[in-house]
């Protein structure tokens, strides 16, 4: 089976802000392709997806959201609205982790629930938070909140953020 550890998610520590939320979609795009094959191993795919999905939200919430904000690219409602596609990403995950059986009928049907989430998550943040800020927002404040991001995600990785009761606590906050 080949699929990749958890180690395999790149842990940049600089650059645009934009093209690293970016370059984590399209990592998100990948492990849906990969946990949909059942030729793979899904609990390590569904392992990182966890670590990757809340490491990438939570930072967003505290690095980026904010600092947008205040440079007025986005309003508060278009922050409070990523802020609520997070929790539903969390809330359509937590099955996918709950399941005991990873090749049946229930944990397909959970995860095309996940990715359909997930694709709607990302294609919205694309058009609604990251075109405003790479119009609204200097390349040199863009770097400094790729930075700030990147480490706070990277910290929240290092940690092992995805687990059941993590994401468990997540979905019962929101």
């Amino acid at each position: 089976m080949a699929t990749p550890h958890a180690t395999s998610i790149p842990r940049p520590e600089q650059g645009d802000v934009d093209e690293a939320i970016l370059d984590d979609h399209r990592l998100f795009e990948s492990l849906l392709r990969e946990l949909r094959n059942e030729q793979n191993d899904r609990d390590a795919l569904r392992r990182q997806m966890a670590e990757l999905l809340v490491a990438h939200g939570e930072a967003e919430e505290s690095k980026v959201y904010p600092q947008l904000e205040r440079k007025d690219a986005i309003d508060e409602e278009e922050a409070e609205h990523g802020k609520k596609e997070h929790d539903e990403g969390y809330e359509t995950l937590l099955p996918l982790l709950e399941a005991e059986d990873l090749y049946d009928e229930e944990f397909s049907e959970n995860l095309h629930e996940f990715s359909e989430t997930l694709l709607h998550h990302l294609d919205e943040e694309e058009r609604d938070i990251l075109n405003p800020a790479r119009e609204d927002v200097s390349e040199e404040d863009r770097a400094r909140l790729g930075a700030a991001w990147l480490a706070e995600r990277n910290r929240l990785l290092d940690e092992g953020c995805g687990s059941l009761e993590q994401v468990s606590a997540l979905v019962q906050q929101s």
